[in-house]
């Protein structure tokens, strides 16, 4: 390859922790991120091998612009590794993937909850099974292209956020175990995502323009609901809207096509005020709505819960959560009670949703180490926290 002193710039600053030499494999998608993070190990002087799941059938999940692991992300990967002069393995995960993934994702819907497939294809597939398989190679750490840091604190590797806060994705990797960061590596995170696409472009790599995924990679068209009836055909069953009192206000053809804090779409007539979805009531085929302060909620319960900061789940810790993706940290305390883990928002939030994460954030103002997180199960209305 000509010179390219970005690169080796890069390179030459990347630390995996393990001896140069050593063998790492790197987990390729096909996209820019994990192509550049091939790169960079080769580069940094470790024996980089790249591997790519094949997922998912093609006919089956639609292959659709700017999803991940399908065919031609394979084909891209494939590329890339030979213009670095790496090897490159594409293994068929896709029965695991379908148990592990998939058919959660419908179960998850199906009982009325709102599902991050994603969280659990790292948790599940790529952190669980490829860990694995990277060990049974040999190798002595694996690399991914996540914007997530990993440093090392007085008690062993820790999670922080991504230098670079618009591509911060730690709530999708609340669920990495101890055990886990011991082996993991991740390169981008102390990156801009400019700066990787100007690596990549430097590097002549075929992904360098590539977009971004988008969505969830077996979701055609972002049409979750076709795939829960085509994975669990006759399961979506129509019922009633009611208020929570139990009036009824119309029906609705299935529980899947809604979330809580949805407004949209209920299909209600000669109402004088706005209504949202409040929960969803699988089990009677229900969807309860009401009005819109009714949706603030200030005690969130949590199950199959992944602390990451030293020792038990404490009760009455400070902490920051983020209860969405999108949404910012928000200050709270931690508890647990006869029914289990929950944290406490000292001011209630709307559109709490069962089957969304709560992601734990340390209580300083950049809240900048991830605790870990746990799956909301079910949120409460209670007096907010005073301060």
């Amino acid at each position: 390859m000509t010179e390219t002193p970005l690169t080796d710039a890069a390179a030459a600053a990347l630390d995996l922790g393990v001896p140069k030499g050593s063998r790492v494999v790197v987990a390729m998608s096909g996209g820019v991120d994990s192509s550049v993070t091939a790169a960079l190990v080769a580069r940094a002087g470790y024996e980089a091998v790249g591997i790519t799941l094949q997922l998912y059938d093609h006919g089956v999940a639609i292959q659709k612009k700017g999803a991940c692991c399908a065919g031609q992300d394979i084909a891209d990967a494939r590329a890339v590794a030979d213009r670095l002069g790496i090897p490159h393995y594409v293994l068929d995960y896709e029965d695991r993937f379908g148990a592990a993934v998939m058919e959660d994702f419908a179960e998850t819907y199906l009982a009325g909850a709102t599902p991050i497939p994603c969280v659990r294809c790292n948790e599940r597939v790529k952190f669980k099974d490829l860990l694995e398989t990277s060990r049974e190679l040999g190798a002595e750490a694996m690399a991914t292209g996540h914007y997530i840091r990993r440093a090392l604190g007085p008690d062993g590797p820790e999670l922080r956020r991504a230098a670079d806060a618009s591509k911060d994705q730690s709530y999708f990797l609340f669920s990495t175990t101890p055990a886990q960061l011991d082996f993991l590596r991740f390169p981008l995170g102390e990156m801009p995502k400019a700066q990787v696409r100007a690596l990549a472009a430097e590097l002549g790599l075929v992904v360098a323009d590539k977009p971004d995924s988008q969505d969830i990679c077996f979701v055609p068209e972002g049409k979750y609901t076709s795939v829960v009836e085509r994975l669990r055909p006759g399961a979506v069953e129509p019922g009633e809207i009611v208020t929570q009192d139990g009036t009824v206000l119309g029906r609705h053809p299935g529980v899947i096509h809604y979330t809580v804090g949805q407004r949209r779409g209920l299909e209600i007539g000669g109402l004088s005020e706005p209504l949202y979805v409040l929960r969803l009531d699988a089990e009677r085929r229900q969807v309860v709505v009401g009005p819109r302060e009714a949706l603030a909620k200030a005690r969130v319960r949590l199950k199959e819960l992944n602390w990451l900061g030293g020792g038990a789940f404490p009760s009455g810790a400070r902490v920051a959560v983020k209860l969405r993706s999108t949404r910012p940290p928000a200050p709270a305390v931690t508890g647990r009670d006869k029914r289990g883990p929950f944290v406490d928002l000292d001011a209630a939030q709307e559109g709490v949703a069962p089957g969304q994460a709560c992601v734990f954030y340390s209580a300083d103002t950049q809240h900048d180490r991830v605790l870990g997180g746990g799956w909301i199960e079910a949120a409460e209305t209670l007096a907010p926290l005073t301060a």
